[in-house]
């Protein structure tokens, strides 16, 4: 569907959807193209002198900015090194900028800071170089975080979302839809007989004990807005092949599928901040998944599907029940807000 100038911006456009990749394809690229941003990953690769260097931006406006297992400051770190070592990368090096408004606590913003400051040390990352600006209030929600970083790619090796080939592997490295239903869960003040806690993290050390089996990783993602089902099908359509899951082989936990019960979500679509979805040759994705057990953010791994040579560019689920139905992009925004 055509942008058109006659039509505003909507939630829908930052969900990371269909509405998502139209105002990309049809405002954005053609302004700025070039062979780095046409690749339309979570980071650029570049090579600057002798150095493989990888760089991306993100910005955080969660609501709440505190919730069960983190906080906007934490899942700012964590989300930017995520998107560096989904290619590769050793993350070295960050930004940040604050919008903060007219009025926002003291001690809230000493405890984001603190909490940043815990999440960098735990990556191996340093904070370098940041601003900040005050707008009257009401011209914010309290606060809002801009990070970029910057990470060094270590060998030759290309993980890319165009490298997935017929008869690679499916696997995820835990359960989804945890941090989009811990943010649902709070934002609306339900008590829930087992609280539900963000899986934000930084997962460098799990692709780090991947990428040290020499197993064949041709695609990493970690499947945040849109979750599960939106990186799969952006995986699907950049690297032009078909994919299919077993819905009864991804891993939801009963609280998050009870809670998108309730609330008529599906967990495929729910944000994830600490998992990753990697597309892995076939011959070597059983020994991964065990090096994946072994280490604490992969103790859930599960391969649940394959990538084959039908239905390019689309991604097909197989139900509980035994049928098969498409497995699509969002159209609107699902949960706004939510990273």
């Amino acid at each position: 569907m055509p942008v058109s100038d006659r039509d505003g911006i909507l939630l829908g456009h930052g969900s990371g959807g269909q509405m998502s990749t139209e105002l990309i394809e049809q405002v954005f690229l053609p302004a700025f193209r070039n062979p780095w941003l046409e690749r339309l990953d979570d980071q650029a690769v570049m090579t600057l002198g002798s150095a493989r260097v990888a760089f991306t931006t993100d910005a955080f406006v969660v609501t709440p900015i505190f919730f069960p297992g983190g906080d906007i400051g934490a899942l700012a770190v964590n989300g930017t090194v995520n998107d560096l070592v989904m290619c590769g990368a050793r993350a070295l090096h960050l930004s940040a900028s604050f919008i903060l408004e007219e009025g926002f606590p003291m001690e809230d913003l000493r405890r984001i800071v603190d909490s940043m400051s815990r999440a960098c040390a735990a990556s191996g990352v340093s904070l370098v170089t940041g601003d900040t600006k005050v707008v009257p209030h009401g011209s914010a929600d309290r606060i809002f975080i801009v990070t970029s970083g910057i990470g060094l790619v270590d060998d030759a090796a290309v993980i890319a979302a165009d490298h997935a080939r017929a008869g690679d592997r499916l696997i995820v490295s835990g359960t989804m839809g945890d941090h989009g239903m811990a943010i649902m869960a709070k934002r609306a003040e339900l008590e829930l007989d087992s609280e539900i806690r963000s899986d934000t993290t930084a997962l460098g050390s799990l692709v780090d004990a991947m990428r040290g089996t020499g197993a064949r990783v041709h695609c990493l993602r970690d499947p945040t807005r849109g979750g599960l089902a939106t990186s799969l099908n952006e995986l699907a359509r950049r690297s032009h092949v078909g994919m299919i899951v077993d819905e009864g082989l991804v891993p939801v936990r009963p609280e998050v599928r009870g809670l998108c019960e309730l609330l008529g979500l599906d967990p495929l679509y729910v944000a994830n901040e600490g998992k990753l979805v990697a597309v892995v040759d076939r011959a070597d994705a059983g020994r991964l998944l065990e090096t994946m057990h072994r280490h604490p953010d992969g103790r859930d791994a599960q391969i649940i599907g394959e990538v084959v040579d039908d239905h390019p560019g689309q991604v097909m689920l197989r139900t509980g029940i035994g049928g098969t139905r498409r497995l699509d992009l969002l159209v609107g925004e699902q949960l706004p807000r939510i990273c």
